[in-house]
């Protein structure tokens, strides 16, 4: 197998979790609380990718400076995206929406909206699939530890939000639509994470990953932990710190 097939395989099987979720909040009803827990353990193995996959890996490959500029671009970037994207209606787009202030709008509440949404969870997912492209760079072999974090984190993730497009009024094709896009989106993006940054110095390609984890550490406090903690219960922090460990405890094996 070609090394570009195998990193859009990954690719897609990382973002095929995102139709797995959306399966189970479209299809199952599924209490706030256990949506909480899943999506803090979802953020906590996130957490732990970035810092020690991620920024841990560019610090090793370009020193402290190039590590830290690249993480607060990707941050920045990501946030004026979200900037964008939420005055279009996208803001609460990893809601389930139980809670009508932090409820996804409807397309005759907000048009365009749906639009917005679609494009959010595109800004969401773009950065975690690119990495695991670049991942293949060091070493020759995907980074299963990345693939791992990403699959498991955009379970919540498309449970989440598929939740609150069904709350919203938004139908079976849309939901799936948009996910089964975004899985494509994450194959090609890995393609590219792999193919375009590999010709590349090991510098850019440092910095390229710090990008990358800027954009993710952005995405988890802007539309992951809140909905965690929207119906947080006192173990909440447990689960953030055990998905954590998972992910910690996999990079080290």
């Amino acid at each position: 197998m070609s090394e570009v097939v195998q990193v859009g395989a990954w690719g897609l099987l990382a973002g095929s979790a995102l139709l797995l979720g959306a399966a189970i909040g479209f299809g199952v009803r599924v209490s706030q609380k256990v949506i909480a827990t899943v999506m803090a353990f979802g953020a906590g193995v996130l957490i732990s990718a970035v810092s020690y996959e991620l920024v841990g890996e560019a610090y090793e490959q370009a020193g402290l400076a190039p590590a830290a500029i690249g993480t607060v671009i990707g941050a920045a970037a990501y946030t004026l995206g979200n900037l964008w994207l939420a005055r279009r209606g996208a803001r609460h787009r990893k809601r389930s929406g139980h809670h009508t202030a932090q409820a996804q709008p409807s397309e005759a509440q907000q048009g365009g909206s749906g639009l917005a949404l679609a494009f959010g969870a595109l800004l969401d997912g773009v950065p975690e699939s690119a990495v695991i492209g670049v991942s293949l760079l060091d070493g020759g072999t995907v980074s299963t530890v990345t693939v791992a974090a990403v699959f498991i984190s955009n379970v919540p993730e498309g449970l989440s939000s598929s939740a609150g497009m069904k709350r919203a009024g938004r139908g079976t094709t849309y939901v799936f639509g948009v996910w089964g896009a975004i899985a494509a989106t994450s194959t090609l993006a890995a393609v590219l994470g792999y193919t375009v940054v590999g010709a590349f110095s090991p510098a850019v390609i440092a910095a390229v990953t710090a990008v990358a984890a800027g954009a993710i550490l952005a995405m988890i406090a802007d539309t992951m932990i809140p909905e965690a903690f929207e119906d947080a219960h006192l173990a909440i922090g447990l689960v953030t710190v055990s998905g954590f460990l998972v992910s910690f405890a996999l990079s080290h094996v």
